[in-house]
């Protein structure tokens, strides 16, 4: 009990605990963190040491630059957090549903924690599509809407990879999202020259007859003579809050030479590649139907290109279901695994809930197929999904909500163990 003490006590040292009601994402980029809701604060919640060991796994991986680094404690601390097998979660129609807690997601959370009847604690972490925020804001917001304590470090957005592109391109137009989030996220990643459609419409008001700055708008983008800048990539980071204006700009660069606005190639090939943080074409709002998304931009966009040129534009997608989240993913099980009890590979296996048969649920099948661990594919009919209809990709199971799908998981891996005892196994 000694050495669990002392290696949670030198943790603290190193993580600090912020209050999810008065912390920043300024705050928490300052250094590893958990966000607490004001009720844990005084001490630690059930959920602490799995937030904890993924923001110190997350501070190894990668290092301030990018770029992994893989370094891991000397001697694992005792963990009471099972190392077999892990949670992956969506949020938006999985945990989340319009800015509010889908009923089941809190219970699902305390069952993780230690809550069931089998006296497990299980690791989580969230893979999300959504964009236009950093992991640091997805953070603070989820802690406050399932009261949980949770860090940055859980969080993969659709746009996490592409801090991996930083230094790959100088100049980049960042596209969605609301106001100036998305430059900051973009600067947060590295990228050294970020260029928003508002700082082109401010330097030409007459790019996009129909769209307007407003005050804010005219105050926070960056005055510049685009006539001598060449835009080397465009990064759709969030859903554009005007299609309209956001694809103008994007075809005039597609069809401009060298990324140089105002120009234009006669080959309609020399622009700059375009990246897309996610492919959904719809996703679970409020709205009691499902909303178009940035998969439906990237169709349009597409679509409009071959209509304008004769040609065909390839873009790139990150995010589910491409295989580099899943990749990623399973770099930080990986190291959070090693770090915690010193075993250097990820969990034998992961579950995957989503709600979306287009991206959760084939991203999970189609890496599964190529993983040396499991992943396992759980549907959950609270978000895209509704009964009545037949899934383009098929999961493992479907259930109702979020909680049933932790309860059918902790009852498949006891059932496992049950057979494994027995010399026996199950699918």
């Amino acid at each position: 009990m000694a050495d669990l003490l002392s290696t949670s006590s030198a943790a603290q040292q190193r993580v600090r605990r912020l209050s999810s009601n008065a912390a920043t994402p300024k705050d928490l980029i300052a250094g590893p963190a958990v966000v607490v809701p004001p009720k844990h604060l005084m001490a630690a919640s059930q959920s602490h040491e799995t937030a904890e060991g993924f923001e110190l796994a997350h501070d190894h991986l990668v290092d301030d630059t990018g770029s992994e680094v893989s370094s891991s404690p000397s001697t694992p601390p005792v963990s009471h957090v099972t190392d077999q097998y892990a949670f992956a979660f969506d949020i938006d129609g999985v945990l989340i549903r319009g800015g509010k807690p889908i009923p089941e997601a809190v219970d699902a959370m305390k069952m993780l924690n230690g809550e069931n009847e089998y006296g497990v604690k299980v690791p989580y972490i969230f893979v999300t599509n959504g964009g236009g925020k950093t992991e640091q804001e997805r953070c603070l917001d989820l802690s406050r809407q399932l009261e949980l304590e949770v860090s940055p470090g859980q969080f993969i957005c659709g746009h996490t990879p592409m801090r991996e592109m930083a230094e790959a391109y100088k100049t980049v137009l960042v596209v969605g999202g609301e106001g100036e989030k998305c430059r900051h996220v973009a600067e947060g990643y590295g990228f050294r020259d970020v260029v928003t459609p508002g700082d082109i419409i401010k330097d030409n008001k007459d790019t996009t007859p129909f769209r307007k700055l407003n005050d804010s708008e005219i105050k926070h983008s960056r005055a510049r003579n685009f006539n001598e800048v060449e835009i080397e990539a465009i990064f759709v980071f969030a859903d554009s809050r005007d299609w309209a204006g956001d694809q103008q700009i994007i075809l005039d660069l597609l069809m401009s030479k060298n990324g140089r606005l105002g120009t234009r190639s006669e080959t309609f090939d020399e622009g700059p590649p375009v990246f897309f943080s996610h492919n959904d074409v719809v996703w679970s709002t409020s709205h009691e139907l499902t909303r178009i998304g940035m998969g439906a931009l990237r169709a349009s966009l597409e679509a409009m290109f071959s209509a304008v040129t004769g040609k065909e534009i390839q873009t790139t997608s990150f995010g589910k279901p491409q295989i580099g989240t899943f990749e990623f993913a399973t770099r930080l099980l990986q190291q959070w695994r090693k770090d915690t009890h010193g075993i250097n590979s990820p969990p034998n296996t992961v579950y995957f809930v989503g709600d979306t048969p287009e991206s959760d649920i084939r991203g999970t099948n189609d890496f599964n197929r190529e993983a040396d661990n499991t992943w396992y594919s759980i549907l959950v009919r609270t978000g895209v999904f509704q009964d009545g209809t037949v899934p383009k990709y098929s999961p493992k199971v479907t259930v109702d909500n979020v909680l049933d799908a932790v309860k059918h998981a902790l009852k498949r891996e006891h059932l496992k163990t049950l057979a494994a005892n027995s010399g026996s196994a199950i699918e």
